[in-house]
């Protein structure tokens, strides 16, 4: 594998955010329309500021999530991104080092933990709630794959530290193949991603803040409004529409677009020579 500077890691991440915000995304803060108080502006800022360190040459794991939170917060005031960073620090550790992401899982310490916990600290993320064991209010396990495995179940996030990020191989790149091989534009492809996430597995996002029956709720009727969608002819208005009646709801499926953010990254990556896997 070849090992990619920071420069370069920095430049890849900052493109895949963008894309991200590019692409119309049912339920999130896209270029088409905003919502949940936040403007694309938002979420442009933090893909900045997060950059630098998100990429800092050598940090761990933990260290490269922490700083990214923390330099987010002072620059747009709230949490836009600690999902990505969680997906995006791993994968960046990988490139810097020429190692598959899953070694760089296998290598985090306590280190690592405690950098991680007081990120989720710092980032209060909607509806976290409390947990039985590695709650993040408490002193940071020894183990952040310890922790991220209490949470596998009921967070895709904390799945994807202890599966390899198997939803970025089974979910997000085989539709972004797909897209590509359909024809599609860059941000139709983009869309495709988000879309692909959103109607296979519930959203944690949502589960969190709504619950669980929601979430299957959610991803069955995104499924159902999608069937027979042919992207290949920039279905604008329907998917605005569905886009309208999920923020008027006050449903925003955030990890998959985190994960669409991650899918990209980890493809840009990999057209450098950096594949993570």
């Amino acid at each position: 594998m070849t090992r990619l500077d920071a420069g370069l890691i920095a430049t890849l991440y900052r493109a895949a955010c963008l894309a991200e915000l590019d692409a119309l995304k049912p339920g999130n803060v896209h270029a088409y329309a905003a919502g949940h108080r936040m403007v694309v502006a938002d979420f442009v800022r933090s893909a900045e500021a997060s950059a630098a360190p998100l990429t800092e040459a050598g940090a761990g794991v933990g260290a490269r999530i922490r700083d990214g939170v923390a330099a987010t917060v002072a620059a747009v005031g709230q949490n836009t991104n600690l999902g990505i960073l969680l997906l995006c620090a791993p994968l960046a550790a990988a490139a810097e080092r020429g190692q598959p992401v899953a070694s760089v899982l296998d290598g985090l310490d306590g280190a690592d933990s405690a950098a991680v916990f007081a990120a989720i600290r710092m980032a209060n993320p909607g509806g976290l709630g409390r947990a039985g064991r590695h709650d993040v209010a408490a002193d940071p396990p020894a183990s952040l794959l310890d922790a991220m495995a209490e949470a596998a179940d009921r967070d895709r996030i904390a799945r994807a530290y202890v599966t390899g990020f198997d939803d970025l191989r089974t979910i997000g790149l085989p539709a972004l193949a797909e897209a590509r091989s359909a024809g599609l534009d860059p941000s139709w492809c983009t869309t495709a991603i988000h879309l692909a996430y959103l109607t296979a597995v519930p959203d944690s996002h949502v589960v969190r803040r709504h619950g669980a029956a929601a979430a299957e709720a959610l991803r069955r009727e995104v499924a159902t409004a999608c069937a027979g969608l042919d992207l290949a002819s920039r279905p604008v208005a329907p998917l605005l529409a569905l886009d309208a009646g999920l923020k008027a709801r006050g449903l925003n499926p955030g990890t998959s677009a985190d994960f669409t953010v991650a899918t990209l990254f980890w493809d840009a990556l990999a057209a450098a020579g950096a594949a993570p896997a």
